[in-house]
């Protein structure tokens, strides 16, 4: 079947009617862009109306005119729309044999409001099709036998070829090296699925939501769709943001390759802005630009966090407090887009919106479960809030023959299926001893993001065992290399034992495995204590010659990845990013202990962070049970069989996992002292237990039951 991918044109009633005719064609394979590609040349971008890319029929250029007038240029239009494209593709030595471009194309001009053909045209060299029947028939006599370049054509056509230029690894001499390998995966990683290419070519007027697994390709087709509109509409003013400030350096590079791609030249960087969400005096912001053009009082995180009570929520405060003390609100952005939405509140959302010029071209894109706060993604209705008349400002919906307003990306290329299941798995708890630690609210988001049904139902109460295919999770992420050596879990007695074996592997990844040093990353559970807790590393690795980085503090904020250096980094920073090898230290810490569902998002964000390879390293008996949770997983042969919960037990959930406000971490200080003042009263014989109300005696035999069950 054909996969129509509606581009924005300004031909829009000719390019449905072509559509509609592809979309009716069960027969054909391949893809229909419209309002797409535009090939960078010498004079700048060049606008191609539609182009088909077929493996029967080869790649047919449509020059389309939408009204009646047939005093058009035809001849030379069509001349121009072949070489320009042959141009293009002959600079890709993979489609040449010899001089001979390999790729069967066709040109034609379609023109469905004529009623007869011109008269001075030579319609058999110059093609003109005007009805259905036409473009059957024109189609029957274009054909493509030999079309092994087919995928590659797509790369070249989709822009994906800039990503491949950027490391192409010449180096790696040994056939089965890890290099080797990771090679072999980035080549088969050439070209964008079909969600893909609608997330990044179908603009919405108005908002657009694009949902996605970790590694489903989120930020390129956000940097894609920056460098396509910015070529089709050079006079916007686009906006990027995003909360990991390690995210801009690679957001600069993707949309300045593709932007060169689409029109010969590096884009103008006064109508594309990167910019962080919160911002200061010193690094521009959305939040302290929305300050300082309204001319209110602008909140850094210290001044928040003393007005708000609430930790972790300073940022929302103060997107809140601005929203409600701006009257008059100026719009100055044609296109916001938002990578890590899941980690913004819906008021910094509804900034974005409120300073966007009609009709409100918000794209924000998110994956849920790598949040790292107890933030969750509401719908459009109430992330956006009413109208004057009390009607919802946004409601997403997918109409046939439409741009997608919502798009959900559940196909990962980044992480093989092993890792990508268990990420989950113990994301949630699936297999964990004492129960879940979190589920969806709605079931529906497993088959979303890529789970098939094996078994059971996907509904309250009920038991499934969930799988991935080989749709959403391709092969060959997994195939290049063991179970055992894809994904490990190892426990050590001490963090010393710990420290040496992750210096001692990282050498070998270097000296041995042909790895570069971009292809490693080090990531420490606990955001709190990471530069003391990376010291030791750095300093053995240091001791045998290699450098290291530990990002945003040896780096500027705004770099993450050195090709002399390893990274080592805190969760926050290694968000957005991936590496070839990963490891993950101080496993333990994600065990158990409150907060339970933000450590584990923390280990399922970390997991995820990996394009081939994952090692997770902790000590002590809580990484020993994290072991043995992974290893049930294994077991299973990463499905996840659980029964899937109430919304009375999602609730309980919710309660026991979520993040405590600063009232409720005081309160339980206090109590964990008067705990300890309590215990102490008792072992000084101040008091005797025989002395306390028989219920509470009763309470401290049980609490030591419990204690030596664990």
């Amino acid at each position: 079947m054909v996969n129509v991918i509606r581009g924005t044109s300004d031909k829009p009633v000719s390019s449905k009617k072509l559509g509609e005719y592809f979309e009716a064609r069960d027969d054909i394979e391949g893809t229909l862009y419209l309002g797409y590609p535009i090939i960078g040349t010498a004079q700048g971008g060049y606008q191609i109306d539609a182009l088909l890319v077929s493996k029967q029929h080869g790649v047919i250029i449509f020059h389309i005119v939408e009204d009646r007038h047939t005093d058009l240029n035809l001849e030379d239009i069509q001349d121009e729309n072949i070489t320009k494209l042959e141009s293009k593709l002959l600079q890709h030595k993979e489609l040449l044999k010899k001089r001979k471009l390999m790729v069967e194309m066709s040109v034609v001009t379609y023109a469905p409001a004529w009623h007869q053909y011109p008269e001075d045209i030579d319609t058999e060299e110059y093609p003109i099709l005007i009805d259905y029947k036409d473009l059957g028939n024109f189609i029957q006599k274009c054909s493509w036998e030999n079309n092994q370049c087919f995928e590659k054509v797509n790369s070249v056509i989709q822009a994906i070829t800039t990503i491949s230029k950027k490391n192409p690894r010449s180096y790696v001499n040994r056939e089965n090296s890890r290099g080797a390998k990771l090679k072999k995966i980035e080549e088969s990683i050439a070209n964008l699925d079909a969600t893909q290419n609608a997330a990044v070519l179908e603009t919405v007027e108005g908002v657009q939501r694009i949902r996605g697994l970790a590694g489903s390709g989120k930020t390129i087709v956000l940097a894609l769709k920056v460098a396509y509109l910015h070529a089709k509409r050079p006079d916007w003013n686009i906006a990027v943001t995003f909360n990991t400030r390690s995210l801009k350096g690679q957001f600069k590079k993707l949309i300045n390759n593709f932007t060169i791609e689409h029109t010969n030249e590096e884009p103008d960087w006064e109508k594309i802005s990167i910019i962080h969400a919160w911002g200061s005096p010193k690094i521009e912001g959305i939040y302290y630009n929305f300050c300082k053009i309204h001319n209110i009082e602008y909140l850094d995180f210290s001044k928040a966090s003393s007005l708000t009570f609430e930790y972790g929520k300073e940022f929302d405060y103060a997107c809140e407090k601005a929203l409600h003390n701006s009257q008059n609100i100026q719009q100055y952005y044609d296109v916001i887009l938002v990578d890590e939405a899941q980690d913004f509140s819906k008021y910094f959302l509804r900034l974005c919106y409120e300073i966007l010029k009609d009709p409100k071209r918000l794209v924000y894109a998110y994956d849920e479960l790598q949040s790292l706060s107890d933030k969750m993604m509401q719908s459009p209705e109430l992330l956006f809030g009413n109208n004057d008349d009390g009607e919802p400002k946004v409601r997403l919906e997918n109409v046939s023959g439409e741009p997608k307003q919502d798009v959900v990306l559940n196909t990962c290329y980044r992480n093989s299926r092993p890792i990508l299941a268990s990420a989950h798995a113990l994301g949630f708890g699936i297999y964990r001893d004492q129960g879940l630690v979190q589920m969806f609210d709605e079931s529906q988001l497993w088959l979303d993001i890529g789970y098939d049904i094996a078994e059971g139902e996907l509904k309250e109460g009920e038991f499934v065992k969930l799988i991935r295919t080989n749709e959403t999770s391709p092969p060959f992420l997994a195939s290049h290399s063991d179970i055992d050596d894809l994904i490990m879990f190892k426990t050590f007695n001490n963090n010393q034992e710990q420290i040496e074996w992750l210096v001692k592997e990282i050498e070998n990844n270097l000296k041995n495995d042909e790895l570069r040093y971009d292809d490693i990353m080090v990531i420490h559970t606990n955001p709190k204590d990471t530069r003391i807790a990376v010291g030791k590393a750095r300093e053995l690795l240091f001791e045998r010659k290699i450098n290291s980085n530990l990002a945003g503090v040896t780096t500027t904020p705004d770099v993450f990845f050195e090709d002399n250096a390893i990274v080592f980094t805190g969760i926050y920073r290694a968000k957005g990013n991936e590496a070839a090898m990963i490891y993950v230290i101080n496993g333990q810490e994600c065990f158990k202990g409150s907060e339970l569902d933000k450590k584990r998002n923390i280990l399922f964000t970390a997991m995820t962070r990996s394009k081939a390879w994952i090692r997770v390293l902790g000590y002590g008996s809580n990484m020993k049970k994290l072991e043995e949770e992974f290893n049930k997983i294994k077991v299973k042969d990463f499905s996840l069989n659980f029964t899937y919960p109430t919304e009375e037990e999602r609730q309980k959930m919710k309660v026991v996992n979520r993040d405590m406000s600063q009232t409720e971490r005081r309160n339980k200080e206090k109590q964990k002292r008067e705990v300890i003042k309590a215990i102490k009263t008792l072992d000084e014989g101040n008091i005797s237990v025989d002395d306390l109300p028989k219920d509470i005696q009763e309470a401290l035999k049980n609490l030591q039951l419990e204690s030596n069950k664990d």
